[in-house]
């Protein structure tokens, strides 16, 4: 459940040299010249049609050997654009031989073998490539993805930290730096680079944005606004950033003198202003007027946010509906993994906006506890499983063994493990098939608080496009409910219910019952006023308030200008 601005700065990243993972370099002072060896590339590709394939790389080997470092590189670099990467491998691994100081020949063989699902070959490549030049761009950024790809999140983080502490960087390493260590949950880590930067003298208003991004998701919300105003006032892309959209979040208005609601009107009149800035300055004033109590004025600035998305963000009603009746309509999966982790997981799911954030920071605060956000992994995974009409034993395992690395990572161990996507609803055989000791919390909302909620909120991602659409959210909020009933009397997975309105307004007695359900044992109450981990939704000023019930029948005040709310049941 992702709001759009949290993700908005992706697109700043700049050239680093990454693109060269298996397209080496040439060395300095020189340029790669593919016209040197396109008649060995040729030669080699006409024995090769002849079958056989081993004769064909050595006929090329010997044909390189007397040739310089580029001609080789520039000869496996054609091979991978061929994607002959077997070739390509047999090419830059006798390249390493050959000229065992070469940078980019390693960084190549290495890039070689992560393309062909070989990181395990690929890794002490690297390390070792890194050790004897630790400042290599583009082999720390091939190391951390592949590390990050297994779930080794902290060994990514050590290797981009090692690269910052070697020397700085360009800003677009450094932006994308902070990319990716921001997509491998090292949230933290990506705010102290933003920051160390910036205290470098920086005035790069695109490292300000992501700063201030990062820290919305930590609860740092005076250096939000701090950093978002700075990117506003030096860049005029900071609206495109969500800017407005990130300071709305970060506060709760008290009155319409606070000066965010001039500035909002301000931006809005700019001239050539594109739709998701529109969008964004849009839905910040709409809540910035909700806040206030002025649920009139907040009205129609959603109603307009949610018009300018809908003009661009396509969403196929039929297609869900016939995908939700598949679902319904098929038969449990036969097999089932035969994988055993130490730790449960948990899947907290719903609609969007029905409390799975709340209910996953208040699970997260018990130390057997570890929250992961919401991941992307189970639909990739659901959907690999969907293409494998007979999947045995095995490939359930190895499914299962991709989605628990991204789940597991690698901090301390723990008995739990909550993946908060609510749209895991979508997916429940896919659990009971993959992960047999799985636990699924199913949250439910009045159904007229939850369409506004969801109406009233701009996500990122096409998963979330039903929400700019009253027939469109009624949709999916007819499908879930279907889907975790149909999942019920399956019997698997377990399946446990929580409520929003009694979790806010009985919340140890309905925390009880959860805790006792999991077996997790007590849980402490006085962690509950506040909490210092990063949370990536659209929840992430509420849930770190004391509880509240205001939120609860909110949508009385909106019935008179939002009429839709009167289709949906109480």
């Amino acid at each position: 459940m992702r709001c759009a601005f949290e993700r908005a700065v992706t697109w700043m990243i700049g050239n680093t040299g990454v693109d060269d993972i298996v397209e080496p370099r040439a060395p300095a002072g020189l340029s790669l010249a593919p016209d040197a060896t396109a008649p060995l590339v040729a030669d080699y590709v006409r024995r090769l049609a002849t079958g056989d394939a081993a004769a064909a790389r050595q006929g090329l080997l010997d044909a390189l050997a007397a040739r310089e470092e580029r001609d080789w590189l520039e000869c496996g670099r054609a091979l991978v654009l061929r994607r002959d990467l077997d070739g390509a491998a047999a090419v830059f691994a006798a390249a390493s031989d050959r000229f065992p100081d070469s940078a980019d020949a390693q960084q190549a063989l290495a890039g070689v073998h992560w393309q062909t699902g070989q990181p395990a070959r690929a890794e002490p490549i690297l390390r070792a490539l890194l050790a004897a030049h630790p400042g290599h761009v583009a082999a720390t950024f091939l190391l951390a993805k592949i590390l990050k790809e297994q779930g080794r999140t902290g060994a990514a983080e050590a290797v981009v930290r090692a690269l910052f502490a070697y020397a700085p960087q360009p800003i677009g390493t450094t932006i994308q730096a902070i990319e990716l260590l921001d997509d491998a949950g090292r949230k933290q880590a990506a705010a102290e680079l933003c920051e160390s930067e910036i205290a470098r003298g920086s005035t790069d208003a695109r490292l300000h944005a992501y700063s201030a991004m990062l820290h919305l998701q930590l609860g740092d919300f005076a250096r939000v606004r701090e950093r978002y105003t700075y990117a506003l006032a030096h860049d005029e892309r900071a609206l495109d950033w969500q800017a407005a959209n990130g300071l709305a979040a970060a506060q709760r208005y008290k009155e319409a003198s606070h000066p965010d609601f001039a500035l909002f009107q301000r931006c809005l009149e700019r001239p050539g202003l594109g739709d998701r800035a529109r969008a964004s300055l849009l839905f910040a004033l709409g809540k910035a007027h909700d806040d206030i109590g002025d649920f009139a004025q907040a009205a129609g600035y959603f109603r307009e946010a949610n018009r300018v998305v809908a003009s661009f963000a396509e969403w196929p009603r039929k297609n869900f509906r016939r995908m939700v009746a598949a679902r319904l309509d098929a038969k449990p999966l036969a097999g089932r993994s035969a994988l055993a982790p130490d730790f449960v997981p948990v899947f907290i799911v719903g609609m969007p906006r029905s409390g799975s954030t709340l209910v996953a920071e208040l699970l997260s605060r018990h130390p057997d506890v570890r929250q992961r956000g919401e991941l992307p992994w189970l639909p990739v995974v659901a959907e690999r499983l969907s293409a494998n009409a007979r999947p045995t034993a095995e490939a359930l395992g190895r499914l299962a063994s991709t989605y628990l690395a991204q789940l597991r990572l690698d901090d301390a161990l723990a008995r739990f493990y909550l993946d908060k996507q609510p749209l895991n609803f979508l997916h429940l055989d896919a659990i009971a098939a993959l992960l047999p000791n799985a636990r699924v919390i199913y949250c439910e909302r009045g159904e007229r608080d939850t369409a506004l909620s969801i109406w009233t909120q701009y996500f990122a991602g096409a998963e979330h496009n039903f929400a700019y659409d009253f027939a469109d959210i009624a949709t999916v909020m007819q499908a879930c409910p279907r889907l975790i009933a149909s999942a019920r009397k399956r019997g698997a997975p377990p399946i446990h219910t929580v409520r929003y309105e009694r979790l806010v307004t009985a919340t140890d007695e309905c925390l009880g019952e959860l805790a006792d359900w999991l077996g997790l044992g007590e849980l402490d109450a006085t962690a509950r006023d506040g909490s210092t981990r990063a949370i990536s939704t659209a929840s992430l000023w509420q849930v770190r308030q004391p509880i509240y019930t205001r939120s609860v029948g909110r949508w009385r005040a909106y019935a008179p200008h939002v009429p839709e709310l009167m289709r949906f049941p109480e």
